[in-house]
């Protein structure tokens, strides 16, 4: 295997589970654990893997949070095209993704607040008042079946408490 499959094939599995240890990884591939640190280190020394984290299914928990997918139609800048405002809008915490896309609008970005109103006054005092927004659509997510090639639990209990 070469450096580079196997740098692929760790990234694979790390994405896949980002708990898997080193050692794990180099039983996985028949190498030594140190060729698997090294290729670790260098993914995210050179941002090739930004983070670690959990997928959490937010909806077992209390924490109260919407989501909701907006897309913008701006303005691009000269010399800089949609990435100017691209940057400016993913330094809110509110939005948890930017997409710059092809079709009938510039931008689409997952938001998250605590309630719809949260959600509705974001997009109102600082999305759509933002030099280069033209036009906002908002879309709240009223149920997740798959994010991220997750699968979340099927709920098989309607409002009513019946199950099916």
């Amino acid at each position: 295997m070469t450096k580079e499959q196997l740098k692929e094939q760790v990234l694979r599995q790390l994405e896949a589970d980002a708990r898997l240890d080193p050692g794990t990884l180099a039983v996985m591939f028949g190498v030594p654990e140190d060729d698997i640190r090294a290729v670790i280190a260098e993914c995210e020394g050179d941002g090739t893997i930004l983070t670690y984290m959990a997928k959490v299914n937010w909806e077992k928990t209390e924490r109260k949070m919407v989501r909701a997918i907006i897309e913008l139609k701006t303005v691009p800048q000269r010399d800089r095209g949609f990435g100017a405002i691209a940057e400016r809008i993913s330094q809110y915490p509110e939005v948890k993704s930017a997409y710059l896309m092809s079709g009938g609008y510039d931008l689409a970005l997952t938001v998250e607040g605590e309630t719809m109103r949260d959600v509705a006054l974001f997009v109102a005092e600082k999305l759509a008042t933002m030099e280069g927004v033209t036009s906002t659509a908002t879309h709240f997510v009223l149920q997740t079946y798959k994010e991220d090639e997750i699968v979340f639990e099927k709920d098989t209990t309607d409002k009513r408490g019946n199950t099916w």
